[in-house]
């Protein structure tokens, strides 16, 4: 099998057309503003979301509600976000998953990552861990990989659905490993790390934070996380790159509206987050769920997905033969 290539982000210069902006607001937000998720609650952007929604109702005076809005691949959620009012009353908390993958795992997608939206604000990014029950027996990669190649097609491993993330890197591991495993779909991480608790999946491809509590309990081995370097919630677990697997993934996070909200509102919005980012809570929670920031423009954010899209492309296809 070909080796997975090495995923790389890059910020691409170019610019961006964007509907016609409906006419701003006089003292936005003046009513409740939606924030879709497109996962169940208990992932990781589910948290994420409310713990922002929490800061910017008190930043703006105004509620901001998460609705959950799970389904293919993000795209129920990033559809409706497509088709709502640009008027900056209805925002996503976007992620990889619907931008970045699923407009090539799905052809029928009916929405643009780039076009079709207004990409407000660039939050961070999760990494991805692989983790093992210790009911497997197989304390490091190198034991697993041993078990997987005598055992080919017969070690079930889960992931937070079909064309998510995690089953694209999953299957670029497979390939990379040159092993064969076999994929268990959820419905959301929340739902698959249940099922891992009660030894239902033997392994999974999830974000890191949320397995934490897992791994301090015994309850779970990382066996490698899909960062750059070692993370620093994660000290003592190797990179996938360590191991010898040029594979290397992030789930970036940011708050994106329908195409054409008005230039006042975005600002209203970015300046909103920005004081919502470097408030005690949100910076000691992003560093405890191992949130990477990084600050951006608008115009740098929606190159960013550009670019994201881009380049998954090639895996995504690969996952999809």
């Amino acid at each position: 099998m070909p080796a997975a290539s090495r995923l790389t982000i890059a910020i691409l210069a170019a610019g961006v057309a964007l509907a016609a902006p409906a006419a701003a607001e006089a003292g936005y937000p003046e009513r409740p503003v939606r924030i879709l998720v497109s996962f169940p609650p208990g992932g990781s952007s589910d948290l994420v979301a409310r713990l922002l929604a929490e800061e910017l109702s008190s930043n703006l005076g105004q509620q901001f509600v998460v609705e959950n809005k799970p389904g293919a691949a993000g795209t129920v959620a990033a559809t409706e976000l497509k088709n709502a009012d640009n008027d900056g009353y209805t925002l996503m908390l976007s992620n990889l998953t619907p931008f970045s993958v699923a407009p090539t795992r799905f052809p029928d997608t009916p929405y643009d990552p780039v076009a079709d939206f207004s990409h407000i604000a660039y939050l961070g990014a999760v990494h991805l861990g692989m983790f093992a029950s210790p009911e497997l027996g197989t304390a490091d990669m190198a034991s697993f990989v041993e078990k997987a190649k005598a055992e080919p097609g017969t070690i079930d491993y889960g992931s937070s659905g079909v064309g998510s993330w995690g089953h694209v890197f999953a299957v670029a591991f497979e390939n990379t490993a040159d092993v064969e495993l076999s994929h268990i779909p959820y419905k959301g991480s929340g739902p698959m790390r249940l099922d891992f608790r009660a030894d239902v999946i033997p392994v999974m491809f999830d974000a890191v934070p949320q397995n934490l509590p897992n791994v301090e309990e015994g309850n779970a081995i990382p066996l490698a996380v899909s960062s750059p370097e070692r993370l620093d919630i994660l000290p003592d677990t190797p990179t996938f790159t360590e191991l010898g697997y040029d594979i290397v993934a992030e789930n970036w996070l940011g708050i994106s509206g329908p195409a054409g909200i008005d230039a006042e509102i975005v600002d209203t919005l970015q300046g909103a987050l920005a004081k919502a980012l470097k408030s005690d809570d949100i910076a000691k929670q992003f560093d405890t769920w191992g949130i990477v920031r990084s600050d951006m423009s608008s115009e740098e954010f929606t190159d960013y997905v550009a670019a994201s899209a881009k380049t998954w492309e090639p895996l995504v296809k690969q996952a999809s033969k």
